[in-house]
């Protein structure tokens, strides 16, 4: 008899690390053992698609991104024959070939035409992560032998444009680039790149410590500094609309217009995210929480592709302490923060991290990507309607 799986999934994304490696060594990283060079094999990659098929959670389509390592460490063999794969799977269970939209994250640093040629042919969707300009890029983000690599980067990146390949860029932002916010915004306009999530540097896995991170009589400066970097983002933002969308503001905005309110996140909510490592281990809730090991749980790995269905990892025991706990903390949330509905109750991880527990309330990252970014973007709706106090 199956376990209950009432308000599980649907499954909306499911990741898979082709491979720990990468060719960067960001200090930033959360990931470990950058450094090995194990590979997804098609064996896995089939077990993990029939997986989610098979499951209750499935109901029609999902996202399948090729993310925890750098993607295109493999060549481009590898991804055509997983594009291959991907619909034979989808043949045997009848299924459209629109039910699986491929996505990639990327550091773009060997993007050159025949990736973009095979993006196109894949139908993969691009994601780039690019700090900006390069005094603030190749401060963090650097080879594995320390040299910068904004200038390759950025190569890759006039590849997808040239190719006209559509992407969108992740920037990491660090406390060194709080002081920078029209360098920023004149970099990403200058060089037509319209679509930009800001994630904040996050004390998170191997990452032990975020420049974000204050102690109480630090904290005030600190969150000034990024308020004013995020107003002027707002601002710049709002001058050139249709050239520069900021993820974050484009969310709460549209919370805002339309009414709308979170009652959980996706990753907080069991199998609407489904994490495959490169060996076939797999887990729920966030993808950071996959390839890394603690004291309290050891892995979060919950079974393996080849071994168990998703609905028996549900029935787990570390499964069942986990999702607990998350949970606890959603409740804690909802019962104490006037952000919830911004939030859902924000993700697992970070209360981790910067916990050890997962039913702790704030943590940093709420503080710096939802209440503060909140409190701009209100603010500056409310003056552009004309009812700011």
């Amino acid at each position: 008899m199956d376990p209950p799986v009432s308000g599980f999934g649907p499954v909306r994304l499911l990741v898979l690390q082709p491979t720990p490696f990468c060719n960067l060594d960001c200090d930033y990283c959360y990931l470990p053992d950058r450094g090995d060079r194990t590979r997804l094999s098609f064996e896995l990659l089939e077990a993990a698609l029939e997986r989610v098929l098979e499951s209750p959670f499935f109901d029609g389509g999902f996202t399948l991104l090729w993310h925890a390592g750098e993607p295109l460490t493999l060549p481009i063999g590898f991804y055509d024959e997983a594009s291959r794969r991907i619909q034979a799977v989808l043949e045997r269970h009848g299924l459209p070939p629109s039910t699986v939209v491929q996505s990639l994250q990327t550091n773009a640093t060997v993007i050159n035409q025949a990736w973009c040629e095979c993006f196109a042919r894949n139908d993969i969707h691009v994601g780039v992560s690019l700090d900006g300009p390069a005094f603030l890029h190749d401060a963090h983000r650097v080879t594995r032998t320390g040299l910068p690599t904004h200038a390759a980067a950025m190569r890759g990146v006039n590849w997808l444009q040239r190719c006209a390949i559509p992407f969108e860029v992740i920037s990491v932002l660090t406390a060194d680039g709080l002081d920078h916010a029209d360098a920023i915004a004149d970099f990403f306009l200058e060089h037509g790149i319209a679509d930009v999530g800001f994630n904040m540097e996050e004390t998170e896995g191997a990452n032990a410590h975020s420049s974000l991170e204050a102690g109480a009589a630090e904290r005030p400066a600190l969150e000034g500094r990024y308020r004013r970097f995020m107003e002027r983002i707002w601002q710049r933002s709002r001058e050139h609309p249709d050239a520069l969308r900021i993820r974050e503001f484009d969310g709460i905005t549209s919370l805002a217009c339309s009414d709308g309110r979170l009652d959980h996140t996706d990753m907080n909510s069991p199998f609407v995210i489904v994490n495959v490592d490169a060996r076939g281990n797999v887990s729920t809730f966030d993808p950071e929480l996959l390839s890394v090991r603690t004291e309290r749980f050891g892995d979060f790995a919950f079974g393996h592709v080849q071994r168990d269905r998703l609905v028996d990892l549900a029935a787990s025991d570390k499964f069942r302490q986990v999702h607990r706990e998350i949970r606890a903390g959603v409740e804690r949330c909802r019962a104490s923060c006037d952000y919830f509905g911004l939030c859902g109750g924000g993700a697992g991880s970070n209360k981790y991290w910067e916990h050890g527990r997962f039913d702790a309330t704030s943590t940093e990252h709420c503080r710096y990507r939802i209440q503060l970014v909140a409190d701009v973007v209100l603010a500056g709706m409310e003056r552009e309607l004309g009812i700011a106090g």
